[in-house]
C-alpha cells in the first residue's frame, strides 16, 4: 500500500456521537496556546480537510488532535475539530478523549477513580473518570465557565415568525428555544426536521442577536441551536429532553454537553437552578449526560456557573487514514446531499 500521508486514529462516541482521536501522525500546529494552536487548524484547514470531509469522515463525524499540554498542571491536551467549527470546548468529545487516553492505556488508569486534567482550546477541565477492570465506566468533566448571555429576546425566522430564546455558552455558544412551541417532542423521526429548522435558527441568531464571549474575542458567533425540552421532577433532580443542531445540517446524537452547561446556566439565573443542583439530560436516541452546578463564578464580571457533566464513551476501532499520491481527491470532497447547501 502507497502513502504519502498516515494519520493514526482511535475511534469512540459518547452517547451516541462521534468523537475519533488522533493519536500519531500529526505533529503539533504552531502557537504559543492551545487556543492560538486550534485557530492555526481552523484557519489552514489541511488537516480538518483530510479527517473530516468524504471519503475519510462525514457529516456525522468529530475528530479531536491529542497535542502536548501548555498548562502545567494539564497530563494532555486536544483541539477539537467539528464538521464546521473548531470551538472552546466540547463535552462529548471531551468524554471521547477522556475515554481514549485512559481505555487506549495512553494515561495509566487507578481503580476505582482516576483524575485528569485536562487542556482545551478554551481552558482546563478537570476529569474524574469511574473505573473498573480496565474500563474507564463514566466520565465526569467539571466544564469551563458557563454564562447565560441574553434571556427571552424576540428572534425572526423566516416561515416561522417570532420567536422568545435565550443565548448562553457553555464551552460553545447556543441560542435556545422551546422544543414544544415548536411542535416537537424530540424523537429520532424528528431528527431531519430539527436539524433543518435547527440551522435557520442558528442563522437568524448569528444575524439578529450576534455573541460576544467576553474573554474570549475571537469567538464572536452562535454555533448551535438547542431545542429544550419540558422540565420534570426525576430521582436525581430535574430531567429533560434535548436535541442540538449543528452546521451544516446534523443533530447531535448525544444530548451535547456543552448544551447541558449552558441550559444549567441559563435556568440558574432564572432562579431555577442553584448549586448542588442537577439536570439530566436525554437525546433523541434516548441516550444521556447527567449535569451539576458544583459552583458560582464570573466571566468578565458577568454571573456564571461552574458545570460539571458526565456521560459514556465507548472505543469503537483503531484506524490509519493514507494518502495514495494517485489520489484525485487529496483533501477529500463534500456534497450537498449530506453536508447542505453552501
Amino acid at each position: 500500500m502507497r502513502s504519502i500521508k498516515t494519520i493514526h486514529v482511535i475511534s469512540a462516541h459518547a452517547e451516541g456521537e462521534v468523537g475519533d482521536v488522533i493519536v500519531g501522525g500529526v505533529l503539533p500546529p504552531p502557537g504559543d496556546t492551545i487556543w492560538e494552536q486550534s485557530r492555526w487548524i481552523a484557519r489552514d484547514q489541511t488537516l480538518r480537510n483530510f479527517v473530516l470531509n468524504e471519503p475519510r469522515g462525514g457529516v456525522f463525524r468529530h475528530v479531536n488532535l491529542l497535542v502536548p499540554p501548555k498548562h502545567p498542571e494539564a497530563q494532555a491536551a486536544w483541539i477539537i475539530m467539528e464538521p464546521e467549527d473548531t470551538p472552546p470546548m466540547s463535552g462529548s468529545n471531551s468524554i471521547c478523549v477522556a475515554t481514549v487516553l485512559l481505555d487506549g492505556g495512553l494515561i495509566p488508569m487507578t481503580e476505582p477513580e482516576t483524575h485528569l486534567v485536562l487542556e482545551a482550546p478554551g481552558g482546563l477541565v478537570r476529569v474524574r473518570a469511574e473505573c473498573r477492570d480496565g474500563k474507564a465506566e463514566r466520565i465526569f468533566v467539571r466544564n469551563v465557565p458557563s454564562f447565560a448571555a441574553q434571556l427571552d429576546v424576540p428572534l425572526t425566522v423566516d416561515g416561522i415568525g417570532t420567536l422568545t430564546v435565550d443565548t448562553a455558552y457553555g464551552g460553545d455558544s447556543f441560542v435556545i428555544v422551546d422544543a414544544e412551541k415548536l411542535g416537537f417532542k424530540l424523537t429520532e423521526d424528528e431528527a431531519h426536521s430539527i436539524a433543518k429548522l435547527g440551522v435557520q435558527i442558528t442563522n437568524a441568531a448569528n444575524a439578529q442577536l450576534g455573541f460576544h464571549h467576553p474573554d474570549n474575542p475571537d469567538w464572536r458567533h452562535i454555533s448551535f441551536c438547542l431545542f429544550a425540552g419540558p422540565l420534570t421532577e426525576g430521582p436525581d433532580g430535574l430531567q429533560t429532553s434535548a436535541a442540538v443542531a449543528i452546521q451544516p445540517g446534523k443533530v447531535d446524537r448525544s444530548p451535547t454537553g456543552t448544551a447541558l452547561s449552558a441550559r444549567m446556566a441559563v435556568l440558574h439565573a432564572r432562579g431555577v437552578m442553584k448549586t448542588g443542583d442537577r439536570l439530566t439530560a436525554r437525546s433523541v436516541i434516548g441516550s444521556t449526560f447527567s449535569g451539576r452546578i458544583v459552583g458560582e463564578t464570573q466571566v468578565g464580571g458577568r454571573p456564571a456557573i461552574e458545570p460539571e457533566i458526565s456521560g459514556r464513551g465507548w472505543i469503537t476501532g483503531i484506524h490509519q487514514h493514507m494518502l495514495d499520491p494517485s489520489d484525485p481527491w487529496p483533501s477529500g470532497y463534500r456534497l450537498s446531499d449530506t453536508w447542505g447547501a453552501r
